[in-house]
């Protein structure tokens, strides 16, 4: 790939401009239709590669590079998602390319108070001299996971002006609403014949990744005794008080803010209510499913030892599946990784075998019947107003897409 002239950062920064935010309080597919401009996007340049892509009515994207050769080869597919968090606002994205970064601290323009810093993301300092890309301080990039789009489709674009290159089937799957935990609720798996998958949804140069938490949602309803404020002396319950008791009394080790590695977690993220009842939303994550009980476990018994000073109050626990850890599938299909770490060598890019602190669709996909493991695109900082990605760790990630399939073609 020597002399290929990529195209991964102009896409790239097209595509951080089309607002895809996601919302986890919408009921339709997908949860934004705003989502569906950057899908029709992606499949006119598909199309103008020489692709067949079909748009489908939920916002997905899927399309297949048909295979070139007759050697045996085992079809694969590449993942990313078209959404992004709603953490921070996606609306009038503007991404500025830092040529040739050397070291210094960078002042987004929009909010002098968004600053980029060694001191706080030492990764910087593996971009000296190289080209970075920010967003200009009132809105997140992106990178999390148009980086993943640009990847795919400069890889594709690569496959097109060399079809000398053997490949076997590629397929393609673009997938909304990925950061709502629903990115594969309508995904059409009839449309992808490949054997293993890789979401370009990662991190550093080099990661790759095979691991996930185990994921529960529990929902805690708390029932007060909602009495006149005027009258309450000894009648009210107020259950939000109550809520804030509870989360006080839970063990701050086991705060996600004080977690990392494989540490699990109980992060109460979402608190609503009245004064006749209130409900607190936690997430339950931990890489030993196991552990996903024991913290159901705490959260009753703390409840129970707050409430048991007031006999008219009651609870409800609902607890929601959400996601596995996808090395329970993964490590059934040794190759699925092997072959990602073979082809990060064959494109010179040092391998890092890591775990991820979150989900992905690759989890979801894994238990579906499709191994899907995780593969770098470089982003940084993400779901945040200094999120950034470097350009040349994004042209790494197409050499290693580009390897990757080549390794898939029999010898």
């Amino acid at each position: 790939m020597q002399d290929y002239v990529f195209t991964v950062t102009e896409r790239f920064c097209r595509y951080v401009t089309i607002d895809t935010t996601s919302d986890p309080n919408s009921n339709t597919y997908p949860s934004t239709p705003k989502q569906k401009d950057l899908a029709k996007l992606l499949g006119k340049e598909l199309h103008e590669l020489g692709l067949h892509p079909i748009v489908d009515e939920f916002g997905y994207v899927y399309a297949c590079l048909p295979a070139n050769t007759k050697k045996s080869f085992t079809p694969i597919a590449f993942i990313a998602h078209i959404d992004t968090t709603s953490d921070c606002s996606g609306t009038g994205v503007k991404p500025i390319i830092h040529r040739s970064y050397h070291g210094q601290d960078i002042v987004l323009p929009d909010d002098h108070n968004q600053v980029l810093s060694p001191r706080d993301m030492p990764y910087l300092l593996t971009h000296l001299d190289k080209d970075i890309i920010t967003a200009s301080g009132k809105t997140l990039l992106g990178a999390d996971d148009k980086s993943g789009l640009a990847v795919i489709v400069d890889m594709v674009h690569y496959f097109y002006i060399h079809p000398d290159i053997e490949h076997g089937d590629i397929f393609i799957v673009f997938t909304p609403d990925e950061e709502i935990a629903r990115g594969t609720a309508k995904i059409d798996m009839d449309k992808i014949k490949a054997q293993y998958a890789y979401t370009l949804d990662g991190g550093a140069l080099g990661t790759i990744e095979d691991e996930c938490f185990n994921a529960r949602a529990l929902t805690l309803t708390i029932k007060g005794v909602s009495f006149h404020p005027g009258a309450a002396k000894d009648r009210l319950i107020n259950p939000i008080k109550l809520a804030a008791r509870i989360i006080d009394e839970l063990p701050a080790q086991l705060a996600p803010e004080h977690t990392e590695g494989r540490q699990g977690f109980i992060h109460p993220h979402k608190i609503e209510g009245s004064a006749t009842d209130c409900q607190i939303h936690f997430l339950l994550r931990d890489f030993d499913v196991r552990q996903l009980t024991v913290y159901e476990d705490l959260i009753r018994l703390t409840t129970e030892e707050v409430l048991k000073k007031y006999q008219s109050a009651g609870y409800h626990i609902a607890i929601t599946e959400q996601y596995k850890n996808m090395k329970i599938v993964l490590d059934q299909h040794p190759q699925v990784m092997k072959l990602a770490e073979d082809a990060c060598k064959k494109a010179l890019v040092p391998v890092k075998n890591k775990l991820i602190r979150g989900g992905t669709d690759g989890s979801l996909l894994s238990f579906m019947g499709l191994p899907t493991a995780n593969i770098f695109t470089g982003q940084q900082a993400i779901h945040s107003c200094k999120e950034w990605i470097g350009v040349e760790d994004m042209k790494s990630a197409v050499k290693v897409l580009v390897a990757l399939v080549q390794l898939y073609v029999a010898e």
